[in-house]
């Protein structure tokens, strides 16, 4: 298993629309949390390979609202 944490930031206001629509791309997808700071969400996904983190971060991107991501895999 694959653990991941892609770091979020969106340029609307409309953070539980955002989180609900992250929440619904699917079972890769463990945990999503508003947090303050330099980024608005920060998503935690478990997948199976390294090319489904490369999804789950694609599938965020295209939600309307979602203005950059970066993406970190966990080394452990």
């Amino acid at each position: 298993m694959v653990t991941a944490y892609v770091m979020v930031k969106a340029n609307t206001g409309e953070a539980d629309r955002l989180k609900g629509d992250i929440l619904g791309l699917g079972d890769g997808v463990v945990d999503v949390s508003i947090v303050a700071g330099d980024v608005d969400f920060i998503v935690k996904a478990r997948v199976e390979t390294p090319v489904d983190v490369k999804d789950i971060a694609s599938a965020i991107q295209a939600i309307d609202g979602i203005e950059d991501t970066q993406t970190y895999i966990a080394m452990d």
